[in-house]
This record gives C-alpha cells, sequence and structure tokens, in this order.
C-alpha cells in the first residue's frame, strides 16, 4: 500500500514539476473537485477556478509566457488543521515575450487530502501581472 505524500511533500513535488514545465503533471496532483482561489486577483483575472479541468486551463499556456527557473526560499508552515500548509516563497526566472526578469513573492494555503490538493488559495502580487509578456491569460479573455 502506498501512503500519500503529505502537504508539504506534495507541494515541493509539485514546484518541481512547475520547474520541468510539467504543467499536465502539476494538474495531475489536483483533486477532481479541486479550488483554485486568487484572493488578490485583478479585474478581468479569475478570483475561483472549481474542478481539476478549470485549473488545468487556466494553467496551460503559463511556461509559454513565464519561464520559472527556481524557488530560492520556500517556507512551509504546519497548521493545526491536518492536511493544510501555509507557504512563503518566491519564483524567479524570465517573461518569455521580454526576456525580462520574473521575481514574485507568494504565500499559499494549501489543503490536500488523500494525496491530492483539494484547496490552493494564492496570494500573490496582482502588480506583476501588468508587466508585458507576463499576462499569460491574455490569449482566452
Amino acid at each position: 500500500m502506498t501512503v500519500p505524500m503529505t502537504a508539504a511533500e506534495l507541494h515541493h513535488h509539485g514546484l518541481r514539476l512547475l520547474l520541468e514545465k510539467d504543467v499536465s503533471g502539476w494538474v495531475d496532483l489536483w483533486d477532481e473537485d479541486g479550488v483554485l482561489e486568487f484572493p488578490f486577483a485583478p479585474q478581468g483575472w479569475p478570483t475561483r477556478l472549481e474542478g481539476k479541468a478549470a485549473v488545468g486551463d487556466y494553467m496551460r499556456h503559463y511556461p509559454d509566457h513565464i519561464d520559472l527557473h527556481d524557488f530560492p526560499e520556500v517556507t512551509i508552515h504546519q497548521t493545526v488543521t491536518p492536511g493544510t500548509i501555509v507557504v512563503e516563497m518566491r519564483g524567479v526566472g524570465r517573461l518569455v515575450e521580454t526576456d525580462s526578469p520574473f521575481d514574485m513573492t507568494y504565500i499559499a494555503v494549501v489543503t490536500v487530502r488523500d494525496g491530492r490538493i483539494t484547496s490552493y488559495r494564492d496570494y500573490w502580487n496582482p502588480l506583476a501581472v501588468s508587466q508585458t509578456g507576463a499576462d499569460f491569460l491574455e490569449a482566452t479573455r
């Protein structure tokens, strides 16, 4: 019997998949009914995605616009809620269209059940997508 990954293990695995540009592998970490929320999303961006398929549609074009190189800072805080962690992290890379630097700090509240992400609240800086080349949803809106 395989023991499901803990929330922290699953999150670290997901970061590796994003660095490898394996978006479909990252989406496979999600529960079919998982919810991805963006409390600070700017106008015109989604604030809530319901279901694995919606998460996949949202992330599909990400690597075409943002080339992640590293997550040099990742701190995971355990909570008193089973399967829930709070993650402070920084992602760095480049914007594909302009070849300019990408440097984003995130705080995420992630809940995992039975080895799958069921909830991910992503608190990222909405000003960062105002940079040319950072709006990876532009083609779908």
